[in-house]
């Protein structure tokens, strides 16, 4: 080969060479500047849904294309380089102007998803919880042609009333969870509540199991939604219980009386004969009544010590507490009849008097 040959091709090499590198530095500098610059979503940012079995590559050519980032093949290197290419999880996620792709990654390998709520409320029944699950545009909707009974067998535990079994709270989830899986959570959070808090019991809360704490928490829920009132409420009844006193709270009569309550509560539903009937019936009813909070329970547990055996409400949500029953007739007369004295054969004799 002659000599001006060679050297032209020597000179052209080293030309090749030198761009190559010099392309190679431009590209690594481009990546590493991609690596930490922030995104831009929008205003609102991105609901991005992952699938079960996409791929970090799918995932980067689809955000290209949809103008989040310039370079596709950078997220799948960052992915690469950081050992997490294969690790993405599948679900709904929010990508917020300003994060970066590290942090996009982050998100996905991790499975941040979006997460919705739905509340609990406490005091609520067991069909105002179904009510509140069934209409959750965001859960899987599994039981809605399910009976109480079922419902509880497709939790796992049949043959167990489902009143008063999920703690009152707010749960946090991504779209699609079951409605199975979110009672589930909530009835959990009932036991474990009953499990801690049973060993740190009053010595003379005069209960024999967890379940009757629950029964008794949930009469006291529904009596006040004070809380500086909730253990002065279950010392009453804590009372009335080691007296064998009848317990003639509204409360339990108005939930043995179901759908045909309408709101007032009178002298012949006292009369009517229901296992819920504390008026007729002494000791605890058969079951709670409603979803007690957690404050309820742990009344329910630790009871506040005293002489009261009755209450009646003042008509401002609070109650006026007395040892004996003259006492609690005067105190009827001031805060249900304005002073106006009438005889109380119109009542139970001791009767819980509530403002309706």
């Amino acid at each position: 080969m002659p000599k001006t040959v060679r050297e032209t091709l020597f000179k052209l090499v080293g030309l090749l060479v030198l761009t190559g590198s010099l392309y190679g530095a431009w590209v690594a500098m481009d990546y590493r500047v991609f690596v930490s610059d922030p995104l831009d979503f929008g205003e609102h940012g991105l609901r991005y849904e992952v699938k079960p079995g996409t791929t970090l590559t799918r995932i980067a050519n689809d955000l290209q294309k949809r103008g989040a980032i310039n370079t596709a093949a950078y997220l799948v290197w960052l992915g690469k380089f950081e050992g997490t290419a294969n690790t993405i999880k599948a679900g709904e996620y929010r990508f917020d102007t300003g994060i970066t792709p590290e942090r996009l990654l982050e998100q996905i390998v991790n499975g941040e998803t979006l997460q919705y709520a739905l509340t609990i409320v406490e005091g609520w029944n067991f069909r105002q919880l179904m009510d509140a699950v069934h209409s959750n545009e965001y859960l899987l909707h599994t039981l809605s042609d399910y009976s109480d009974t079922e419902i509880m067998e497709q939790l796992g535990h049949p043959g167990e009333f489902p009143e008063g079994r999920f703690l009152p709270d707010t749960y946090h989830f991504p779209r699609l969870t079951t409605d199975v899986a979110f009672l589930q959570r909530a009835y959990n959070a009932m036991q474990h509540l009953l499990a801690v808090q049973w060993p740190e019991r009053t010595d003379n809360v005069e209960l024999k199991v967890p379940y009757e704490a629950l029964i008794l928490a949930s009469i006291v829920e529904k009596e006040t939604s004070l809380p500086s009132e909730r253990k002065q409420i279950a010392g009453v009844f804590n009372r009335r219980l080691q007296k064998r006193m009848r317990l003639q709270t509204d409360p339990t009569v108005i939930y043995g009386l179901g759908r045909a309550y309408d709101g007032n509560i009178r002298r012949r539903d006292l009369r009517k004969d229901t296992p819920y009937n504390t008026y007729l019936r002494k000791g605890l009813p058969p079951t709670p009544i409603a979803m007690p909070g957690r404050d309820a329970v742990i009344a329910a547990l630790n009871p506040k010590p005293g002489e009261e055996l009755y209450f009646v409400a003042r008509g401002d949500g609070s109650h006026q507490f007395s040892a004996s029953l003259k006492a609690h007739n005067a105190a009827v007369v001031e805060y249900q009849l304005g002073g106006r004295s009438r005889p109380f054969s119109s009542l139970p004799s001791g009767r819980l008097s509530r403002k309706k």
